[in-house]
């Protein structure tokens, strides 16, 4: 575990541990729970489909393709809970593929019309 203050900078990283320069690694999803096994009941979005839903999120630089940096400040989770746990889900792509989810970027759902 780490420990951690309220407001205080979280720094992660996510590698793979092959170095092939044609893969690269993205951030899809990011969330945070009380609970360590139940994802879905009380939950904090740090990353939701490649986008930042906690004003904190900043990507941070990584010389290397395979490696994904970033950060977050602890947020209000840790007031109402004495630990949090997270879960992250990684994308792995081919470094020249325009089409592939890392080079989509934040994917925002369009909300359907419900008509009059």
């Amino acid at each position: 575990p780490y420990y951690i203050d309220l407001n205080q900078n979280l720094y992660l990283q996510a590698y793979l541990h092959n170095s092939d320069p044609n893969l690269i690694v993205f951030v899809d999803t990011c969330v945070a729970s009380p609970d360590p096994y139940d994802f879905n009941a009380v939950t904090y979005d740090i990353v939701r489909d490649g986008c930042p839903r906690d004003p904190s999120y900043t990507t941070l630089y990584s010389p290397y393709s395979h490696c994904a940096r970033f950060k977050f400040s602890a947020f209000e989770f840790l007031r109402r809970h004495p630990a949090v746990y997270l879960r992250c889900q990684l994308a792995v792509c081919r470094r020249w593929d325009p089409s592939s989810r890392c080079h989509r970027g934040c994917v925002s759902r369009a909300k359907r019309d419900t008509g009059s």
